[in-house]
């Protein structure tokens, strides 16, 4: 109330402006939700708070800012539904954890379903996910008529819809909130967190991770972990590793703000586009990746009229509002579609990176495993099927309900 009244001004630092140290138990490299929340976790979890975490720019200024907030855990196969299904248990309670409001909306998820082919597909995925104990529910017709009246269900659209299937505890979680909520509670518990800070080099000695080259001086380390999101490549580089990843522009709008007409997060399969409206009134929406490789947080034209194309056919009352921004995330592809969590290459040196389309809604779990993984010095069970290993051995994780349209094939 002081902050609202006040005129915005004379707000109190939520995280300690922290000057790096010469050395840490642990050092972490990148200053987003994945960051953060294994900081967090190390120090609460493991009583581990002699930690840095380095960002090269701001605070939450990469992909944790620039995503479209969806959490949820609607997966087919038991490894992901597990993991992420541990992980949106963790955002139902994280702001009563962080004493933040990170604005978890338990709107519900719906994937629309534009043949029986993909009807047959939902329901197993749905009979699935039921099975593994998590809530899913079938739409008919006339079930979607009372959910969504703007959605349009003529039969003369071109990918007509035939039904969808909805996680209503899915939703939406406010993404800086989730940065600045974790930061404050890190930085409480002694975390050190160091803005305008790149790492440049990476130390070795035999096969451990001895420090950091930074912009800000030398930083020497008993563990380091990388939790860099698009450029988890570039990264690992400096260490000597290649990783199967390549990185995408991955572009998302918001509109002028309008009345509550949109309660679930919808995916449109037949035409490659997600939608959901915000706590602010606007509708944020988002497409398939740029078909190139790229570091670049902005992407083309072609793109953006897909989208909005795709977003009149399904919702016609849109195509007389405005969009207001774009912006665009980089989402770093592994090549089955799940993210690698664990140790890499060296024996104290971790990685938590290739989350493809659904980096944030992994936010509280990948930090908790991550950080399990670096106390402990080995990967807990929940994350082992993503160890880097599986491309040598073939124990891939293919699933297509990995991105935002599980129905496509």
């Amino acid at each position: 109330m002081r902050h609202g009244f006040g005129g915005h001004e004379r707000w109190r630092r939520h995280w300690r402006a922290a000057a790096p140290k010469r050395r840490y138990d642990v050092v972490i490299v990148g200053g987003g939700g994945h960051g953060l929340a294994t900081a967090w976790y190390l120090a609460r979890n493991h009583g581990i708070r002699d930690v840095a975490v380095l960002e090269k720019g701001w605070l939450g200024g990469g992909n944790t800012g620039r995503n479209t907030m969806t959490v949820r855990s609607n997966y087919l196969l038991g490894d992901n539904a597990r993991f992420y299904e541990f992980s949106l248990r963790l955002w139902e309670g994280l702001a009563r954890e962080l004493n933040f409001n990170v604005m978890f909306g338990r709107r519900g998820v719906l994937n629309l379903c534009h043949d029986d082919h993909q009807m047959d597909a939902a329901a197993e995925r749905g009979n699935a996910m039921r099975l593994s104990g998590i809530d899913s529910e079938l739409l008919t017709l006339d079930e979607l008529r009372r959910e969504l009246p703007l959605l349009d269900l003529s039969s003369g659209q071109r990918y007509p819809v035939m039904g969808g299937l909805i996680q209503r505890r899915a939703g939406i979680v406010r993404h800086d909130a989730v940065a600045w909520g974790f930061a404050r509670a890190a930085s409480e518990l002694g975390v050190d967190i160091v803005e305008s800070c790149e790492v440049t080099a990476i130390r070795r000695e035999g096969q451990r991770v001895v420090g950091v080259d930074t912009t800000l001086g030398r930083i020497d380390c008993g563990a380091l972990a990388f939790a860099v999101a698009g450029n988890s490549g570039r990264l690992a580089a400096l260490a000597g590793i290649r990783l199967p990843i390549e990185s995408h522009v991955l572009q998302a709008f918001v509109t002028e703000p309008v009345k509550p007409m949109l309660e679930p997060v919808v995916t449109y399969g037949g035409s490659h586009m997600y939608i959901c409206q915000s706590d602010k009134g606007g509708l944020v929406l988002g497409g398939d990746l740029d078909g190139y490789n790229s570091y670049a947080q902005a992407g083309n034209l072609p793109l953006v009229e897909h989208c909005l194309t795709a977003a009149m056919q399904v919702f016609p009352s849109l195509a007389r509002l405005r969009i207001l921004r774009a912006w665009g995330g980089l989402a770093d592809m592994t090549m089955d579609g799940s993210p690698i969590m664990g140790r890499i290459g060296f024996d104290n040196l971790y990685a938590t990176g290739g989350w493809c389309y659904g980096g944030f809604k992994a936010t509280p779990a990948s930090g908790w495993t991550l950080a399990e993984t670096i106390a402990g010095g080995r990967e807990p069970e929940l994350i082992r099927p993503f160890a880097l290993d599986r491309f040598i051995q073939g124990r891939l994780l293919d699933e297509s309900g990995t991105g935002p349209f599980p129905n496509r094939h």
